[in-house]
């Protein structure tokens, strides 16, 4: 293997991990409540296989293993995909024997397996992303990052609960395990670059907390990690209580949801990846947290009681097109202050900030639109959307170096 080899990015291996670890919890946390409800399980129930988001959150914890841990001849990265991989094929094979209803615990034992094996593929991901990507590749890899994402929750969510009615639950774990396969196979033929023994001193989660902190404007960057996605947070959490308002059907919320905001997901996440390209990342970062406004402004005809389809595609449309190059832009910047000797748990670490905060706010706001309507919550976003463009504006660790246009003219 040459150096050259070495080098080059592993785009289609990196699409397939981001696409194949979505494609499961997707289906649980989308697919699974939905045939769940139907048989009449009680909500209550039902809200802890939406826990299994916090594998994503909490994944920090355990990322130092991922960043310490190596398989010898199978590889350091490499060895923690291939082995996340093989547990969610086979943990999916063992629930296809069961029935989602009678069998609902020992179910809802095996999404906890596929959950944490899913979040730990993320993190080995994201590691081998943070080695192998150099700085002017890292705009399109976490373009692909969150395009992965949306496409294996519209697969999984969405293609497999289409096809659940003709292939039932066996059916469908065999068809999601299939998919998650695929990675494995593109795995076996990766070869890692040697890694160096990393000091203890530069190891672990302290490291990663105190490392993040005492970068140049680390204060500001933890502000930016909270206060970033807070309005189109907001807006999102009120999208679908809304659209059921609104007399939509489940399934046309899911096709609005999972299907046409997949997509145009997909579309503006790749579009952003070139935006950073050739912008550079302090441009993209302020275009970003500006175009969060008109997607929170989107629903403004669904909370004044329009329930056209014209209202409801256009607000949830916009919202997801201008939600995700927030994504790509704040992923990019997190990726740009990882230490390579940590890179999984200095990513994990922001990212569950970002994720977490997101989360908190996600909830906190369907709560409060029930206390003080849903105008006064779509008026708080806007507000907090509009704060992220002065935040965005005076933030300028870490948007300079190799990434921008002028400097990477410099180097042709």
């Amino acid at each position: 293997m040459t150096a050259a080899e070495h080098a080059r990015p592993p785009w289609a291996l990196l699409l397939s991990l981001y696409t194949t670890q979505y494609l499961a919890p997707g289906f649980f946390m989308v697919a699974l409540v939905a045939i769940l409800r139907r048989a009449g399980m009680p909500l209550e129930q039902l809200g802890a296989i939406y826990l299994l988001g916090l594998f994503w959150v909490l994944k920090f914890l355990w990322a130092p293993w991922v960043d310490r841990l190596s398989f010898g001849r199978w590889g350091h990265e490499r060895g923690w995909l291939l082995l996340a991989q093989a547990g969610m094929v086979l943990a999916l094979l063992a629930m296809a024997p069961l029935d989602p209803v009678q069998d609902f615990s020992r179910v809802l034992a095996g999404c906890v397996v596929v959950g944490a094996l899913s979040a730990t593929q993320d993190l080995a991901a994201d590691a081998l992303a943070c080695r192998r990507l150099a700085p002017s590749d890292r705009a399109l890899g976490n373009a692909i990052q969150a395009a992965g994402g949306l496409l294996g929750n519209l697969l999984g969510a969405g293609a497999v609960l289409v096809l659940y009615e003709r292939i039932g639950w066996a059916g469908a774990m065999a068809l999601l395990a299939a998919g998650t396969a695929v990675s494995w196979v593109q795995l076996l033929a990766l070869r890692e670059p040697p890694q160096p023994r990393v000091p203890p001193e530069r190891a672990g989660l302290r490291a990663s907390v105190v490392g993040l902190w005492r970068r140049p404007q680390g204060a500001r960057w933890l502000a930016m990690l909270a206060l970033y996605p807070v309005g189109v947070s907001m807006a999102y959490a009120l999208l679908t209580p809304l659209l059921a308002n609104a007399g939509w059907s489940l399934e046309g919320i899911g096709w609005v949801v999972n299907g046409l905001g997949s997509l145009l997901g997909i579309v503006s996440a790749l579009a952003t990846g070139w935006l950073i390209r050739r912008g550079g990342r302090r441009r993209a970062l302020v275009v970003a947290a500006a175009l969060q406004v008109p997607g929170v402004l989107a629903l403004l005809p669904l909370v004044g009681g329009d329930s056209g389809t014209g209202a409801a595609l256009a607000g949830a449309g916009l919202l997801f097109l201008f939600y995700n190059p927030a994504l790509v832009v704040m992923s990019t910047l997190m990726m740009d202050r990882v230490d390579p000797a940590r890179p999984a748990t200095d990513y994990a670490l922001q990212y569950g900030l970002f994720l977490g905060f997101a989360t908190v706010v996600t909830g906190g706001a369907t709560a409060l639109a029930g206390v003080l309507g849903y105008g006064t919550v779509l008026a708080l976003a806007v507000l907090a959307a509009l704060a992220a463009v002065p935040l965005a504006l005076t933030t300028n660790a870490g948007l300079a170096g190799p990434q921008e246009p002028a400097a990477r003219a410099a180097t042709r």
